[in-house]
């Protein structure tokens, strides 16, 4: 062999070896650098605290380096739209939450579906919400509001955090369900929402109960009902909507997490077993407990079914309390 030849065959190997072929790079340890948690809605919102909750618990548990960033907007689009434009590896995933079950109905013609175009990872957390009423409203139960709608019809208003949340939704649940016609009246400022409340400018609202739970001990706000199917830990003394007599106002809201569609089956698991991991911590159980909330887990298939069963029942809602963008 001749000393040229031998030197190409030198450089041809040389090169082969700083080559990474797509079997190795795919065999890569996930995550291989930082993972985004896209929010839908804002700062100090319920999604926004849990997101953060979690993320903490990953990176004491795992060692990954996590960032939580909030992208509001345009019934939770904007967020989808972020996510589901990054590269299908993981390190971009979606706070998922109920209202976003909620836009294929109000925006039937958008190009992004939560069903569609994200691979469910898994469910964080389950909430329910409280009826309360502003203390000057001559009420003490469900039905005693329902009474006063009926006589009273449209001249009450219910305020909500903004068109299209849960706030806003269940409320008109509520009125198809109890045959009663109010005015809903759409907050931007959720703080404005309750200081409006709590002065009588509104009536009424259905809210999470986390930023309500002091307000309701000081008496500045009359929970009347939760929409769960147990009374809630943090609210003991508080009729369910199913003792109340209506059953059917039973509603969930929940936080969960998604990847981009065609993310990695090996990596959305690994995924689910590390969150399914930090939500057995009983001080994170603990303190989704002191918000009115409680840690879910299980499988990312679960969440799947959870999606398209929320859908389909806001598209009946939506439909039946012909519920329309302003």
């Amino acid at each position: 062999m001749s000393k040229s030849h031998m030197l190409r065959r030198t450089f041809l190997l040389g090169s082969l070896a700083g080559l990474v072929l797509p079997g190795e790079a795919a065999a890569q340890p996930y995550p291989s650098n930082l993972i985004r948690i896209v929010v839908p809605t804002s700062a100090g919102t319920p999604p926004d605290i849990i997101s953060r909750m979690v993320a903490d618990g990953l990176a004491a548990n795992e060692g990954w380096r996590l960032m939580v960033e909030d992208r509001p907007g345009a019934l939770q689009t904007i967020a989808m739209n972020d996510v589901s434009g990054r590269p299908a590896d993981g390190h971009t995933l979606l706070t998922m939450s109920l209202p976003m079950m909620v836009t294929p109905s109000l925006l039937p013609k958008a190009e992004i579906r939560p069903d569609a175009d994200f691979d469910p990872v898994i469910k964080i957390s389950k909430s329910y919400t409280v009826l309360v009423t502003t203390p000057s409203l001559p009420v003490n139960s469900l039905s005693d509001l329902v009474a006063l709608l009926k006589s009273k019809p449209g001249q009450l208003n219910f305020s909500s955090a903004g068109f299209g949340t849960p706030s806003h939704l269940i409320g008109e649940m509520f009125a198809v369900q109890a045959g009663v016609h109010a005015t809903h009246v759409p907050y931007q400022q959720f703080p404005q929402a309750i200081a409006d409340l709590i002065s009588g400018n509104v009536q009424y609202m259905f809210v999470t109960t986390l930023p309500v739970i002091d307000l309701i001990a000081t008496g500045r706000l009359r929970a009347l009902a939760v929409t769960a199917p147990t009374r809630i830990a943090a609210l003991r003394d508080v009729p369910t909507v199913i003792e109340a007599g209506l059953p059917d106002l039973v509603t969930a809201d929940w936080i969960g997490f998604a990847a981009r569609r065609g993310t990695a089956g090996e990596i959305t698991s690994q995924l689910n077993k590390a969150v399914n991991k930090v939500l057995a911590e009983p001080k994170l159980r603990a303190s989704l407990d002191k918000m009115g909330a409680v840690a879910a887990g299980g499988t990312a298939a679960e969440l799947g079914e959870g999606i398209r069963t929320d859908i389909a029942r806001w598209a009946k809602i939506v439909k039946d309390a012909d519920i329309k963008l302003p």
